[in-house]
């Protein structure tokens, strides 16, 4: 296995308000390797988001630790390392319209990065980074002088990833980067960031809701509910033996293309209620080999005879 490029330990957020407070994430731990797309999935308000900002420092992290290239980035750092930070890690945000400055020209919007960290030896070299981002994500030169207002959301969407290219990172936070999006763009803005990893080596981390586009994207999953890890597995490893209820759950969402069949599928509707932790207490467990699942050990022993 590649070297490990990201890792979180025992991550909590929680947000205050005055006196209250509201815990998001709850001690959450991952590893993403060198050259992989590592997705974490989960429904709206599960703190998938939350994770990725708190990641890139836009959010502080209340408890645990986040190193990053073997540098630990969480808490307070020093202006070298946020600098470093910054470069190295881009998110690709939700919402293309929202993510995008109407009065700038693409051209700039695409520049912002190289000027705020002096990327560029002289103004030749600043275009051509440029053009070569927007080359990557199958967009053209004239394209640069126009304004966001101009473009569909799928070249909007482009236009974010061109932007983060621009800054060379080794690492991509991509959050729901294909959820604004017609059904028909979605699948080439996915080929798109597969094979920028291919070519540069990108290592990803992929927010998403879908478990049928993280299926195609993704090397492994870890799948998240209310703020808390409930299993990990590789790709093919989750879709043949989902140990978690909550996994089960969001499979059984899936539309299926056959509509008889469809039509017969049965929902599975998680219930927390529905463990028993009173005595048991639930841990993290590896049931199979690279295969994670909270569960206390009744339920470990359960889920590895469901397979036997």
């Amino acid at each position: 296995m590649n070297n490990v490029i990201l890792s979180v330990k025992n991550l909590e957020v929680t947000f205050k308000n005055g006196h209250e407070s509201f815990t998001a994430v709850r001690d959450v731990s991952f590893d993403v390797y060198e050259g992989e797309s590592f997705a974490l999935v989960g429904e709206s308000g599960s703190g998938k988001t939350t994770i990725g900002r708190t990641i890139i420092r836009i959010n502080p992290a209340t408890k645990g630790e986040i190193t990053f290239a073997g540098k630990r980035i969480s808490g307070v750092i020093d202006k070298a390392l946020d600098s470093y930070v910054i470069r190295n890690i881009q998110m690709i945000f939700q919402d293309p319209m929202a993510s995008l400055n109407e009065r700038a020209t693409i051209d700039y919007i695409v520049s912002e990065g190289l000027y705020n960290f002096n990327l560029f030896k002289d103004e030749n070299e600043r275009r051509e980074k440029v053009f070569k981002a927007l080359n990557d994500v199958g967009l053209l030169e004239e394209h640069a002088e126009r304004y966001p207002h101009e473009f569909s959301g799928g070249q909007r969407q482009r236009i974010c990833i061109a932007r983060v290219l621009a800054m060379e990172p080794k690492f991509i936070i991509a959050d729901e980067p294909i959820s604004a999006l017609d059904v028909s763009i979605r699948a080439q803005v996915l080929n798109l960031l597969r094979d920028l990893k291919q070519e540069r080596g990108l290592s990803y981390l992929f927010i998403a809701h879908d478990l049928t586009v993280v299926r195609y994207f993704a090397d492994r999953i870890a799948v998240i509910h209310q703020g808390e890890l409930k299993e990990l597995a590789s790709t093919d490893e989750l879709f043949a033996r989902p140990l978690h209820p909550y996994t089960r759950s969001l499979l059984s969402a899936v539309p299926l293309p056959d509509p008889d069949v469809e039509k017969q599928k049965k929902l599975i509707v998680y219930d927390p209620a529905m463990h028993d932790y009173s005595t048991d207490k639930p841990a993290w467990r590896e049931v199979f080999p690279g295969h994670f699942v909270q569960a206390n050990e009744k339920e470990a022993a359960e889920y590895l005879a469901m397979y036997q």
